[in-house]
């Protein structure tokens, strides 16, 4: 079994020697929620729409939907306190075994060690703090996690939607970081934050091996899907980058807005990321496959930031948002794309929902939500243009000219959301 590491750009990963995009999917209930059978053809349709990570929480999600599989990690009365000093082997048992289905089938493995609920000091715990893992739990149950999976050479996602704003926090995910860099020294490591956060404390950066940041969910403040990676090219070390979380596919927008989150708007924020920076990769989530909701199963009491009713799994997991985000690992490997350095400077257009970035071989890639003229403060001369329709799949040629010192290049004639690719000419 291979174990993914970084590529030697410090922007990309590897998988036995050859370039890996992450394309992932968000699963945090797999454990707790999913029969054997609904895995294996969950397994098999991501597997035709192009995934090729799954993004698990160990512990049970807090905002899961109602399952009758009654599989948990503790002993626990209710399904939601947990006494956390006795192990419930059921459940690892059971999720190894969904582990080994997923890497027969060929997917890496990213695997959430401490949801933020169960930390305290930190935005959900302060919501719900009835399920706090006492602090002298935490070496040995991280431990435990090392031991159960260890062998399926995982991502170890240390956090689970969190923030670091108290000494409290830190030290409950620095004793975590701690025990899996002991234990598993060869593994890779990050942590997944909340919504428009770019904080990672000084003392975990020389022992995590990229950065995970989340666009989120609010209708408001989608624009973090390109201004998180601004922030993180310019606060720390170069590492690989994902957006880990950007707006669910029919998720109803957070703290109960009305609306939900449509294919376009999620294709936008993937690409708004990847041409930011966020090259090595990005997840992608449907509303009820992250939660597994199941017909006639009642409402989670816990609702997180506040979210509309999911659809079921079955609908949820056909949802075309997820072909689109196919499209994206197919179009960066056949083309051959390892770094993408963001170049919005060389853009006039006056807005920033324009990406632009280019590739280490001389060639530019634009995501334009809409169709319009371009100016590139650069003289392409000999260059060609072809806009990718990214809801279709067709390609259309783009004129290109020089004006004083720029290339202008024309409309493209498709009326959605595109990506550009020029080349220049050798």
């Amino acid at each position: 079994m291979s174990r993914l590491e970084v590529d030697q750009n410090q922007s990309n990963f590897v998988l036995d020697g050859k370039p890996f995009f992450y394309l992932g999917d968000t699963v945090w209930s797999a454990f707790t929620n999913i029969t054997t059978e609904e895995w294996e053809y969950y397994l098999k349709k991501r597997k035709e729409q192009g995934f090729t990570v799954l993004q698990i929480n160990t512990m049970p999600q807090w905002d899961r939907c109602a399952s009758n599989q009654k599989l948990y990690p503790f002993a626990t009365k209710d399904g939601y306190t947990f006494d956390f000093t006795r192990w419930d082997e059921r459940y690892y048992e059971n999720a190894r075994k969904m582990c080994r289905m997923a890497v027969e089938k060929g997917f890496q493995l990213a695997l959430v060690v401490l949801w933020l609920n169960h930390v305290p000091g930190t935005w959900g715990s302060r919501m719900i703090d009835d399920n706090v893992m006492p602090k002298e739990m935490i070496r040995p149950y991280t431990e435990k996690i090392v031991e159960e999976f260890d062998e399926f050479h995982p991502v170890y996602v240390i956090s689970g939607d969190t923030d670091f704003d108290t000494p409290q926090a830190v030290e409950y995910y620095n004793i975590a970081l701690e025990t899996v860099c002991e234990k598993s020294p060869l593994s890779l490591k990050t942590m997944h934050i909340k919504r428009g956060y770019d904080l990672i404390p000084e003392e975990f950066l020389d022992r995590i091996d990229f950065y995970m940041f989340q666009s989120g969910h609010n209708k408001e403040g989608q624009d973090m899907a390109y201004k998180l990676p601004e922030s993180f090219r310019e606060k720390y070390p170069e590492k690989p980058m994902i957006n880990a979380e950007p707006c669910y596919e029919q998720m109803g927008y957070s703290r109960k807005a009305y609306g939900r989150f449509q294919q376009e708007d999620v294709r936008k924020a993937a690409w708004s990321s990847i041409l930011s920076g966020a090259c090595a990769g990005v997840t992608y989530g449907a509303h009820g496959v992250w939660n597994w909701q199941k017909i006639n199963k009642p409402q989670n009491p816990v609702l997180g930031e506040g979210f509309d009713a999911p659809f079921p799994w079955q609908e949820a997991l056909q949802f075309p948002g997820a072909w689109d985000y196919g499209l994206i690992r197919r179009i960066l490997t056949d083309l051959r794309v390892r770094k993408l350095v963001p170049a919005n400077e060389l853009l006039e257009n006056d807005t920033e929902e324009i990406r632009m970035a280019v590739s280490g071989d001389g060639r530019y890639f634009i995501y334009l939500p809409y169709s319009t003229r371009l100016s590139i403060r650069k003289e392409l001369p000999d260059c060609t243009a072809r806009a990718v329709d990214l809801e279709n799949g067709r390609n259309a040629d783009v004129e290109s000219s020089v004006e004083n010192g720029r290339t202008v290049l024309g409309m493209h004639p498709f009326q959605k959301d595109v990506l550009l690719i020029v080349e220049e000419m050798r």
